[in-house]
């Protein structure tokens, strides 16, 4: 589980839903497993919050990648659930139902802009 998370939070940055799929539905990319694993971890995490099994306060308070993944697949999000309308959609719930879960997902989001802003600026730089 350690190599798909750190494969999926540091190595997969796929800019358009084309990318996105060419992992997330080819079973012969070896990454394949990686991101199902990863996915579907955080997804059961986000349902147990949404069944009353673990409170929102404790969820938001010691988790943050559920809405990490969230967040780096938003630019891409209509495209994806275009093709797969269920991906990611327990964790958006957690973000509709629970006010601590939402302002956990825009400080993320807004991280995540900063740092996809940053990385532009250092390519722009070395070009």
């Amino acid at each position: 589980m350690r190599e798909a998370r750190a494969w999926m939070t540091g190595e997969f940055w796929p800019t358009t839903a084309e990318e996105f799929f060419a992992v997330s539905s080819n079973h012969a990319d070896p990454h394949n497993a990686f991101f199902r694993q990863v996915i579907s971890y955080w997804e059961m995490a986000a349902a147990m919050v949404l069944h009353g099994a673990v409170s929102a306060e404790l969820f938001v308070d010691c988790n943050g990648e559920g809405f990490y993944l969230l967040a780096k697949f938003a630019p891409i999000l209509d495209e994806i659930r275009a093709r797969n309308p269920g991906f990611l959609t327990k964790t958006s719930e957690l973000i509709v139902r629970f006010s601590a879960a939402a302002q956990r997902y825009e400080s993320v989001l807004k991280n995540m802009h900063a740092q996809r802003s940053s990385e532009v600026s250092a390519q722009e730089t070395h070009a």
